[in-house]
Formats: structure tokens, C-alpha cells, sequence
């Protein structure tokens, strides 16, 4: 009887893969990273379905959307904040390093984070009519693609390629607390490169830069920085990109010289003075929004696109960022 009463969460909450997904996932990242990565999904969707610690996390809670739409009409700001989820500001970064190569002088970053493609349809629209307006050389996708952390995801991939239409090449990726490895086929077969634990090494005049991207360090905890940065040649220049800010300690540590990344939406229902309710994340305040630096490294914790549990945003807009990278060494 316990051990029957053990299995129905895991039949209710872990799907079986399509043996094709399967069989691309064990060709692209070996068979134990791919078994480990599913098997590590799957016990954390038990969890959620069979109402252990991880069912009472809002964005797990069937009953979280309803209470927090309720009670944001009970106090007329529910509107508001619907209008206030679809004004995504573009926010320009400039970056200046002595370290960065002056080949790449001038280099422009564009980062898109949590979009929870989804979940409101109208940011995502306002989103592909900004797109063909900014100029950049390369795109970065800095996870949370999908709005729930379980279930479907299928419309969140069709939300994604919508997007992604309107991107240039080239565009990488890493994975989100809300995705599941099982969209990492269909998000490579629309021209978005992954990187899990990966790095990408960019050349121009005789210099290069090292993209690197680490699979999700807040929910299901499977980053692997020493796997990821174990081919960078010392004190070549190199960008981090991680779906959190929370490895902030281990990424400076480890050497890199910035970090991109998202998770906290900046609190999304903020106090006035874009003060944050919450964000969800073990870090300084300090940290759960826009540029700041710790120890040599440069950090960047975008507020994201779209919205969580609810569609709505306070005191706090969401944005794309534009990372305009300069070599000091220039202007001495």
C-alpha cells in the first residue's frame, strides 16, 4: 500500500520522454549527463505533486496565481500592473575593462531573460516589435523560457520561436529553473545554440572572448563551472552566463571577468522606489537587479522580460539589456 500510494505522484507529474528527444540528448550531452539531468527533473516534480517542501513554493502552488490576482484587484493595482508587464524599457550597459580585447572594441551584447514565452502574450508581442529596433553583435538567452516549473512546454517553445525570428545570429542559451532539458532539441533546431556546462570561443583580429554557460545553480542545481571554464586559457577575457545570480562567489573565484544573468526579475511587485517585496534568490540586495561588481568581476542581474505566477509587474519594468563592451586601454 505505501509503496502504491509512493508511485501516483510520479505517474501524475513525470511524463515518459519521446525516445527521440531521448536519443538526441544522449548523442548532444552523453547518456549519464542526459539520465542524470531527467532523473534529477523528475524527482523534483514528485516532490512538487506530492506536496513535499517544493509544493508550497509559490510558483508551484496552483492556488498562488489566484490569491495574488485577488488580492492585487481587492487593491486596485491589478490593471495597472497587467499594463506595466507588456512596457519593456531597453536598458543600455556600457562595460569597460582594461582586459577586454581591443579587437572587439565596441562588441554589443543583447540579453533576453526569463521571458516565460507563455505566459503573456502581450510582452511577447511588444517584445518582437523592440527586437528589429536595437542593434548587437551576438544575443544571450539567460534562461526561463517556459512559465510554470513543470507540465507542458510546448507552447512556450512556440512562444520562443516567435522570438527568436526576429534575432540575429548569433544567438546562445542556457537552461532555467522553469525548463526542462527536454526543450533543448527543439530550441537548438530553431538556431539557438545551448550551452550546458559549455563554453563558445569568439575570435576577431588574432583575439578572443569565452562564452561559457552553466546549466541551472538555483532549482535543480546541475552547474558546472569547472566543466564549463576547463578550456579557457588563463587571463583570456571571459563572459559567464547563468540563469542565476546566486554563483556570483564561485564565478569571480573561478576567474571570469562578467557575469549576465537573471531569476530575480528584479522582485517584480516592488515598492515604490523599486524596492523588492522579494527575490527569491540567496544573494546581496544589491545584486538582484541590474550592474554591480564583486571582487575584479563585472555582474549584470537583468529583471527580465516577462513575469512569474502572474503577469503583472510593480515599480519594476521589464527590460532587454544592450552590453556595449569597451577596452580602456583606448582611451589612455
Amino acid at each position: 500500500m505505501d509503496l502504491q500510494l509512493a508511485e501516483k505522484p510520479r505517474q501524475r507529474a513525470c511524463p515518459a520522454i519521446n525516445q527521440d528527444v531521448l536519443e538526441r540528448l544522449e548523442k548532444r550531452l552523453g547518456r549519464l549527463h542526459a539520465r542524470q539531468r531527467l532523473g534529477i527533473e523528475d524527482d523534483h516534480e514528485v516532490r512538487v505533486f506530492g506536496q513535499g517542501l517544493n509544493f508550497f513554493h509559490p510558483e508551484n502552488w496552483s492556488r498562488s496565481p489566484l490569491i495574488i490576482r485577488n488580492a492585487l484587484k481587492l487593491t486596485g493595482l491589478y490593471w495597472r500592473g497587467r499594463k506595466n508587464a507588456e512596457n519593456i524599457q531597453i536598458r543600455h550597459h556600457d562595460i569597460r575593462l582594461p582586459e577586454f580585447p581591443s579587437a572587439f572594441d565596441g562588441f554589443t551584447v543583447l540579453q533576453l531573460s526569463d521571458l516565460h514565452a507563455d505566459m503573456n502574450a502581450g510582452a511577447m508581442a511588444r517584445l518582437i516589435e523592440l527586437l528589429p529596433t536595437v542593434s548587437y553583435d551576438l544575443c544571450v538567452l539567460t534562461g526561463d523560457y517556459r512559465g510554470k516549473t513543470y507540465g507542458p512546454f510546448e507552447p512556450a517553445i512556440e512562444g520562443l520561436a516567435r522570438v527568436r525570428a526576429q534575432l540575429k545570429e548569433p544567438v546562445y542559451a542556457v537552461l532555467g529553473n522553469h525548463d526542462t532539458i527536454r526543450m533543448v532539441p527543439a530550441l537548438e533546431d530553431m538556431g539557438i545554440q545551448m550551452l550546458l556546462n559549455e563554453s563558445e570561443t569568439l575570435e576577431r583580429g588574432g583575439e578572443r572572448i569565452h562564452l561559457v554557460g552553466i546549466d541551472d545553480a538555483h532549482y535543480y542545481r546541475v552547474d558546472n563551472i569547472e566543466k564549463a571554464a576547463s578550456q579557457i586559457p588563463n587571463a583570456e577575457f571571459s563572459i559567464l552566463l547563468s540563469h542565476t545570480p546566486e554563483i556570483y562567489r564561485q564565478a569571480a573565484h573561478a576567474g571570469f571577468n562578467v557575469l549576465l544573468s537573471g531569476h530575480t526579475h528584479g522582485g517584480q511587485i516592488c515598492l515604490p522606489g523599486a524596492i523588492p517585496v522579494t527575490l527569491d534568490s540567496v544573494l546581496p540586495r544589491r545584486m538582484g537587479s541590474g550592474a554591480w561588481k564583486y571582487h575584479e568581476m563585472v555582474g549584470y542581474t537583468s529583471v527580465g522580460v516577462g513575469s512569474s505566477i502572474v503577469p503583472v509587474r510593480l515599480n519594476c519594468p521589464p527590460e532587454i539589456a544592450l552590453h556595449s563592451f569597451r577596452c580602456d586601454r583606448l582611451r589612455l
